[in-house]
């Protein structure tokens, strides 16, 4: 089969990494891909947005499949063109991917439907948000309603943060249109873990959790990121746990999807919050989350290829999907100043380096001049497998001592919950 990647991240890079270990696929292509996917496929010059091109090359090339890795091109309604072109897509369509598109549409959702979720009310009006926000005092959790990258979010733990928070937001629009609407929530405590799932309709086939680490310093400390490394296992929630959550949320959204005429066919992210009265959703995605993908995919053992043909068929009840016991853990190293302001074009040396001990997946990179260099906020996920989550997380920092470019940062402290609590 010839498949078509769309998208230019570390989760695309990881999704191609995998596909390309199937017996069954004949030629993988990404849109536009980076310099680590080019050594698996062929790279298309044409962007994730451009979808009347992308459907144009899929016709082309006669492309079997085509899986979309990001969020725009989903919200934008990629999947619905497709279908209407003919071609076989993986993915949810612009309807059902305003789970992630709108928080206030995915809040609306949980509280009719009684998921469990925070405290929440939803404003267009900056003055009414910043009324809120004084009335209900801090902790709080301000949010932009829209897409803004996974950097929409702050948790303010003083009343002048949620208030800067509105300000940036609503009248800066540092976010854009994403800005217009916030969400503002109560204050959960507890601790946070990630369930991605194949979704095809009300059939739902949860992958093994993972834990990201979103702030960008260690300790959790300073800005929100995309995420600066993840792990899988998490060894402190029981499976019990897992299947509480699939039970008690991810079943019941996806139900609920159907039920609002939406029904969601693709990759579910479940982002939750395991409190003291039970876990709750912070967030979902309509796509694979970066970097929860890169160490999600190393641990399936069913062909990722017949899971994507499953899905479109509508026979992913049918399919039986296994995972590997090993752990895995994903370190993200980015750069200089990320999440803010960062430069570009530094050269990436020892690469060649690593060897076996990891996988290197390309996010922000580019090829200029025959040399790799950065091209974005979060540039490499250095991720290794072991028998144990110490194992893997081991592996992982030794490659990342291999690997350099000026000004690159990387926290030192991924997956360390696991280890304290259960030495593993």
């Amino acid at each position: 089969m010839k498949v078509l990647i769309i998208g230019s991240g570390g989760r695309e890079h990881a999704i191609v990494w995998k596909l390309s270990q199937s017996s069954k696929v004949e030629k993988i292509y990404c849109a536009p891909g980076n310099a680590g996917i080019a050594e698996l496929a062929e790279c298309v010059p044409i962007g994730a947005m451009e979808i009347e091109k992308l459907a144009a090359f899929a016709k082309e090339a006669k492309i079997d499949l085509t899986f979309v890795g990001p969020e725009d091109p989903l919200l934008a309604g990629i999947v619905d063109y497709f279908e209407e072109q003919g071609l076989s897509v993986f993915g949810p369509k612009k309807e059902a991917a305003l789970i992630e598109g709108s928080k206030t549409f995915a809040k609306d959702l949980m509280k009719k439907y009684a998921i469990p979720t925070a405290k929440y009310e939803s404003f267009d009006s900056y003055e009414e948000a910043l009324a809120y926000v004084r009335q209900e005092g801090a902790p709080i959790v301000v949010k932009a309603d829209g897409l803004a990258a996974g950097k929409g979010v702050t948790v303010a733990f003083k009343l002048e943060e949620a208030e800067v928070a509105l300000q940036h937001i609503m009248k800066d629009e540092i976010f854009g249109s994403a800005g217009a609407r916030v969400v503002i929530e109560e204050f959960l405590q507890g601790e946070e873990m990630t369930l991605l799932s194949f979704v095809d309709g009300t059939t739902v086939k949860p992958m093994v959790p993972s834990q990201d680490h979103k702030p960008v310093y260690d300790d959790d400390k300073g800005p929100n990121t995309g995420g600066m490394g993840t792990y899988s296992p998490v060894p402190h929630m029981p499976e019990s746990l897992v299947e509480q959550i699939v039970k008690d949320i991810v079943v019941p959204t996806a139900e609920a999807m159907v039920k609002e005429g939406c029904s969601f066919r693709g990759i579910l992210y479940t982002g939750l919050i395991i409190t003291k009265e039970g876990p709750k959703v912070i967030e979902y995605n309509a796509r694979f989350g970066d970097p929860e993908t890169q160490v999600v995919l190393p641990r399936l053992k069913t062909d990722l290829l017949d899971v994507l043909i499953a899905g479109v068929a509508g026979e992913l009840d049918n399919l039986d999907v296994q995972w590997k016991e090993e752990a895995a853990v994903c370190v993200i190293m980015a750069s200089g100043g990320y999440p803010g302001s960062y430069e570009k074009g530094k050269e990436i040396t020892g690469l060649d380096q690593v060897g076996d001990q990891a996988m290197v997946f390309h996010a922000g990179t580019e090829l200029k001049d025959g040399k790799v260099v950065t091209n974005g906020g979060r540039v490499l996920g250095v991720t290794s497998i072991g028998q144990s989550v110490k194992e893997a997380r081991d592996a992982a920092y030794q490659a990342v001592q291999q690997i350099s470019f000026d000004g690159a940062h990387y926290r030192k402290d991924i997956a360390k919950k696991a280890l304290v609590r259960h030495d593993l």
